[in-house]
C-alpha cells in the first residue's frame, strides 16, 4: 500500500489563480525551414490570403480569413494530400476581445505532415460547415455548438450532441461556472419531478469531488457503515475493515489492514 496523503479541499488548491491563464508559447520557426511546408504554403497563398504562418512543434500553423475555410480545406484535400481532418474545435477568448479562435487539425499520411488551420470569429458569428468535405466534422461541429454556442452554417443537423437539447448555456466557455449554474443544479429535479419538488429533493451535487461523510444516502461510509438514510451523529463505532469473506480463499492468505505494509519507495 502507498502512503495516504490527505486530499482535503483539493479543488481549492489550484496550481494557478488566474482563471484566464495563458501558458507560454513554445518556440516557433520559419516555414522556409521545411521544404514540404514551404511548398504547401505557396500553393495556399496562390489562391487565398494567409495572414500568418509558422512552424511549431513540427507542424505548420496558418491563419486565414473565416470565409475562406471551405475553399482552403478543399484545396488541401484535393491538391495537397491532406486527406484527414483529425480534430476541430474552438478556443474561448471572450474575456480578452470577445472572439473565438477556430482551429482545424489536418493530416497527410503520404507526406507525414500536419497543418493546423486557424481563424478568429466574433462572439455570435457562425462558421461555414466543412461536413461535406470531411465526415469527421459532423460531430465536431455539433460538439463545438454544444460546448461553445458556435453554429456551423450548412450543417445537416445542427443540434446539441452531449447535453440535452433544451440545455441552457455552453459548458466549455470560461464564463460558465465550474460546478454549473442554477439551471444545471435543478435540471433533472425540474425535468423529472417538477419545480414543486425542489424543497423535498434539493439541488443536484455536480461537483464529483465533493464527499459529505455525514451523508448516508449517497456516500459509502467505509469503516462506519450504517443503514441507508440513518441520521449521523458522529458517535458511530468503527467497524474493522475486512478484505476477504469469512474463512478466506483456498491457498490465499487472508489480508487485513493491520498486516499491510506501506511502501515509501515510489519505484517499487
Amino acid at each position: 500500500m502507498r502512503a495516504y496523503k490527505p486530499k482535503d479541499d483539493l479543488q481549492a488548491k489550484a496550481y494557478y489563480t488566474d482563471r484566464y491563464y495563458v501558458a507560454p508559447q513554445v518556440p516557433k520557426s520559419a516555414v522556409e525551414d521545411d521544404e514540404i511546408f514551404a511548398a504547401d504554403l505557396e500553393a495556399i497563398k496562390a489562391k487565398f490570403e494567409v495572414k500568418e504562418a509558422y512552424i511549431q512543434v513540427e507542424q505548420m500553423v496558418i491563419y486565414i480569413n473565416a470565409h475562406d475555410i471551405y475553399g482552403v480545406l478543399e484545396l488541401m484535400r484535393d491538391e495537397l494530400e491532406y486527406t484527414q481532418l483529425s480534430e476541430m474545435s474552438a478556443i474561448d477568448w471572450l474575456a480578452k476581445d470577445d472572439t473565438f479562435e477556430i482551429f482545424y487539425q489536418m493530416l497527410s499520411m503520404t507526406k507525414r505532415k500536419r497543418i493546423r488551420v486557424k481563424y478568429f470569429i466574433k462572439n455570435g458569428q457562425a462558421v461555414d460547415s466543412v461536413e461535406k468535405l470531411f465526415r469527421s466534422a459532423d460531430w465536431s461541429e455539433r460538439e463545438m455548438f454544444d460546448m461553445f454556442g458556435i453554429e456551423a452554417n450548412g450543417h445537416p443537423f445542427m443540434k446539441r450532441i452531449l447535453m440535452p437539447y433544451d440545455w441552457q448555456g455552453y459548458p466549455l466557455r470560461k464564463s460558465y461556472p465550474l460546478q454549473g449554474d442554477e439551471f444545471a443544479a435543478w435540471y433533472e429535479v425540474d425535468k423529472i419531478y417538477g419545480k414543486e419538488a425542489r424543497d423535498i429533493i434539493g439541488p443536484e451535487i455536480r461537483d464529483t469531488a465533493t464527499v459529505d461523510r455525514y451523508d448516508s444516502e449517497r456516500f459509502a461510509r467505509l469503516g462506519f457503515e450504517v443503514p441507508k438514510g440513518t441520521k449521523i451523529t458522529g458517535n458511530e463505532e468503527r467497524n474493522p475493515q475486512e478484505y476477504q469473506e469469512e474463512g478466506g480463499v483456498f491457498l490465499i492468505k487472508k489480508y487485513t489492514k493491520e498486516s499491510s505494509k506501506v511502501i515509501d519507495d515510489p519505484q517499487r
